[in-house]
Parts: structure tokens; sequence; C-alpha cells
């Protein structure tokens, strides 16, 4: 990240506009908390404190008074299960929103996801990763 401003005002107004963003992109959530967290440290430094850990984001913690954030959705979990002439084919557990899905896939909850991804007939999609989603290393 490049310079930081050293005055925690400005810093105060990045981090509302990077803790905005975090709850508008889940796309780039994961580079913007890591920008989030170089404020921080930045922060601290500025204010003579020792850097600290960021603590888990709570609805509306350090945004800009008056800003809503919009409502988070909420993480789903398919399986989609391929059968071809041959037989079928390892079934693939995706995120609910990933456009790679194919044919009908069945919404499962979270801790199905996870246990269906301990079978080695069942892998997860490449494209979403619901198994990073998931906090479990599938290798």
């Amino acid at each position: 990240m490049s310079q930081l401003p050293p005055d925690p005002p400005r810093l105060r107004v990045i981090l509302a506009h990077l803790d905005r963003q975090i709850t508008e992109n889940e796309t780039v959530a994961i580079y913007l908390r890591m920008q989030r967290a170089a404020v921080l440290a930045a922060l601290a430094r500025s204010e003579g404190q020792p850097p600290r850990r960021a603590p888990r984001r709570q609805k509306g913690a350090g945004l800009l008074p008056g800003f809503t954030p919009p409502p988070m959705k909420e993480v789903g979990f398919v399986v989609q299960q391929k059968r071809t002439p041959t037989g079928p084919e390892p079934a693939l557990i995706h995120m609910a929103d990933c456009t790679m899905i194919e044919g009908t896939p069945h919404r499962i909850r979270a801790d199905e996801a996870r246990a269906a991804l301990t079978d080695p007939n069942i892998e997860p999609c490449q494209f979403c990763r619901p198994d990073i989603e998931l906090g479990i290393d599938v290798a």
C-alpha cells in the first residue's frame, strides 16, 4: 500500500471508506481487509498505541455517522451432481451464487457442505472455492 497519512483524522476517513468498500464489494473483501489492517496499524502507530489485531467487524462499526451498510448476504452452498453415459462424475460443492453451476443444484447447509467435502467422491468448485469459505483445506 502506498504511504498513509500520519494524522488520525485522515486515517479514520480512509478506515471508514475501506469498511464501506468491504461491505459493498465481496469480491475484493480479502484485499480490502488487508488494506484495513495496514490502516489500523498506521493509526495505532500515529496515536502512539501498540499495534493490535483488527477485531471482527461488527455491523456498522467504524463507519461514518449516518451510514447504514447494506444487509449482508447469507452465504449458502449447493451440491451439483453430474451424470454421464459412463456413470456419475464426482459431485461438486459450490457457493450458492457461483456462476459455474450446471444443471439443477441442491441447497445444503454449511455443516453439510463441510462434511461432504471430506468424502473423496465430492470435490469443491475450483472457481468459487467453498472449501476456503468453510475454512477447510481440501488438497
